[in-house]
């Protein structure tokens, strides 16, 4: 079973009540909501907000929402939060439910042009074994690669993540950095993250760590932890609407 879930919350310093925003007839919420639901591996799709206007929104458009506490200080532990009781009514959902386990995906909720068939990709590796899982695409281009927006990740032979940064790694030694991305293969973080479910639940207890306060990436936490993180390539990139001015810039990629 793998559910998938949106957290949406109204408030954002660069762009207030984005989720609401309007593109081409339909709000962001809607359109990354309506793309969630043709991914063929999800069972459930479920918007989790802070904000009764998101809530009333959703369930206007026939879709499932769930208020959660507008004090979460992550995607992630809202999706906790939002993750539905055990279909038994017996045990906790957050229990591996026979071989396969019980999965969450964490879908952005700022990602209209999400493809479905991305969280398929995702959700495809999700055997039970897996812990967290994530996707990456390989980095060709010099100004990405040294974007400290991005997350570059290193992983190992099983494709479990070694570390993320917002710095280039590895370092390449004797080789100009500007061609770095010419004489080793680079990739950094895009798309969602898929949580075994009892995983999901033991992680929001987990403390900051010093990694995680270093860079401000929350992944470092679970890795710093002892997790493991499984990435998978994709081909799909990564389109966020952090501002109003990525609408216009975005939708001329989507189209």
């Amino acid at each position: 079973m793998i559910i998938g879930i949106i957290p949406a919350r109204y408030a954002s310093s660069r762009f207030p009540g984005k989720p609401l925003i309007d593109i081409e007839g339909k709000t962001m919420i809607q359109r990354v909501y309506e793309q969630a639901m043709q991914a063929k591996c999800l069972s459930q799709v479920i918007v989790a907000t802070d904000d009764a206007r998101i809530l009333e929104h959703v369930q206007g458009f026939g879709g499932q929402a769930v208020m959660t506490n507008p004090n979460h200080p992550s995607g992630t532990d809202r999706c906790w939060e939002a993750t539905p009781p055990a279909p038994d009514g017996g045990a906790a959902f957050n229990s591996p439910i026979g071989g396969g386990g019980a999965y969450i995906i964490n879908i952005q909720g700022d990602e209209p042009f999400l493809a479905p068939e991305q969280i398929d990709e995702l959700g495809a590796i999700l055997d039970g074994s897996v812990e967290i899982a994530s996707q990456m695409i390989p980095v060709s281009d010099y100004d990405v690669l040294f974007d400290e927006g991005e997350a570059k990740v290193i992983v190992n032979e099983q494709f479990e993540a070694i570390y993320f940064s917002r710095q280039v790694i590895p370092f390449l030694k004797g080789i100009d950095p500007k061609d770095w991305h010419k004489h080793h293969t680079y990739y950094r973080q895009v798309g969602m993250y898929a949580y075994r479910a009892d995983v999901l639940e033991q992680i929001t207890k987990l403390p900051v760590s010093p990694l995680e306060r270093a860079e401000s990436l929350e992944q470092l936490r679970w890795l710093q932890h002892g997790y493991k993180i499984k990435m998978t390539l994709t081909a799909y990139e990564s389109h966020c609407i952090d501002t109003p001015e990525d609408l216009e810039k975005i939708g001329r990629v989507a189209r």
